[in-house]
């Protein structure tokens, strides 16, 4: 039984997957991928090394369909999210003029000799697509079937690639896959965590409540890398919450302001709403005065006047244009996405894997906080830990239905 799930292709898991809303690195500006993640409500786009919105045009001008007419050289080079914007907005040369930041060119979203995404043929195997993944990999790139992808919004139809449509598969994709299996892993499923050597306590990033947010602005561009999360902890090293790259999904750009002023436990708290307090606001734009930071006194300006309703004071406790203006961008913002709450996602280390696993799912994030009874941080669980643990008690199982079995290697 091992043998053959390890076998199944990967185009068994892109069954029912949507397709992948594009942007070109050749065209696309910083505020076309703001407007996109907002518009599609996506956590992520892709970003792609063809043109189409020229060849469309050209097309139309000939009065040919060019739908599904598409270079070779179609590759999906990176992916772009809401914490790579408001990153690249908190660096101190566009702190003073965002304005002019949105219009720079996606590709300062994406990191060099990046290797986030592959393109992976649909014939893999399972076992290929969980080395890629643990090899540093973070998407997947995979041609969907014909007939199986589910039909998204007219107003917002895909892009064909090589006359294909693409999905993605993440480390979670594959979770959720062999959670549907997990009886096949026992016992391992029901061992406590620091039994498995998948605690990891020195990998972990954390800033105390109380000092600035902005020491937090490296520590949450490299969680991002490594798909974890930056805690907050107090004095005594216990655990009081944390800032997640996955939180900024239900942010908009002007929260970057909010991280060169304010502490990091303030951060959290202005993050922790579908609108953020009023207080908080009202200390942002101080200081934002205080430090001649026009530019974002001018977006929150706008901000506030385009958006309704707020969160009370934090003591009491789709428009379909796919333009990508500065302009155009700021009235989908906090009201208009899902909201992430703050609150850590705790677990202790002697807590089932099982256990940990559905945890991680049910609030769709990579990672787990590992504490003490008494809430002290002592490491973080991730589905990089998990999935090893699940691919190598797989081989294992592999190899004892079969001495001949051969796993494949290949390199990220």
């Amino acid at each position: 039984m091992a043998v053959r799930l390890l076998s199944v292709g990967v185009s068994d898991l892109c069954i029912g997957k949507p397709a992948l809303r594009s942007l070109s690195v050749s065209s696309s500006t910083v505020a076309d991928a703001l407007s996109a993640l907002k518009r599609l409500n996506e956590s992520y786009i892709s970003v792609w090394s063809c043109d189409h919105s020229a060849r469309k045009r050209k097309a139309a001008a000939a009065d040919i369909d060019d739908d599904h007419q598409d270079s070779a050289a179609c590759r999906c080079i990176g992916k772009v999210c809401m914490v790579d914007i408001i990153s690249f907005l908190c660096k101190e040369e566009n702190l003073l003029n965002p304005e002019s930041a949105l219009q720079a060119p996606v590709s300062v979203l994406l990191p060099e000799a990046s290797v986030v995404v592959r393109h992976l043929e649909p014939s893999a195997s399972l076992l290929e697509a969980v080395d890629l993944l643990l090899g540093g990999v973070q998407n997947l790139v995979i041609p969907l079937p014909a007939g199986t992808k589910l039909q998204p919004k007219p107003s917002l139809k895909s892009t064909f690639h090589n006359d294909s449509e693409y999905c993605w598969l993440t480390q979670e994709d594959l979770i959720r896959y062999f959670l549907n299996c997990i009886g096949l892993l026992s016992p391992t499923p029901n061992q406590p965590i620091n039994s498995l050597n998948i605690v990891d306590d020195a990998g972990i990033f954390a800033i105390q409540y109380d000092e600035p947010a902005a020491f937090a602005i490296p520590l949450i561009a490299q969680s991002h890398i490594n798909q974890t999360s930056v805690a907050l902890v107090d004095e005594e090293g216990r655990l009081v919450g944390d800032i997640s790259p996955f939180s900024f999904n239900s942010c908009d750009e002007t929260v970057a302001a909010a991280m060169v002023t304010l502490s990091a436990g303030n951060l959290m708290a202005y993050m922790d709403c579908g609108r953020p307090p009023k207080d908080l606001v009202r200390l942002v734009k101080q200081r934002l005065e205080e430090k001649s930071m026009v530019g974002f006194l001018e977006l929150m300006e706008d901000d506030l006047e385009i958006s309704s309703g707020s969160c009370p004071d934090s003591s009491s406790s789709d428009d379909e244009s796919s333009t990508g203006s500065a302009q155009s961008v700021r009235s989908r913002g906090y009201s208009t996405r899902v909201v992430h709450r703050s609150e850590a996602i705790l677990c202790h280390p002697w807590s089932s894997l099982m256990a940990v696993i559905m945890q991680a799912l049910a609030r769709r994030v990579s990672y787990v906080w590992v504490v003490e009874e008494d809430c002290t941080l002592v490491g973080i669980v991730t589905f990089t830990g998990m999935l090893r643990v699940i691919r190598d008690r797989l081989r294992s199982m592999a190899k004892a239905e079969n001495p001949n079995f051969c796993p494949v290697w290949i390199q990220a």
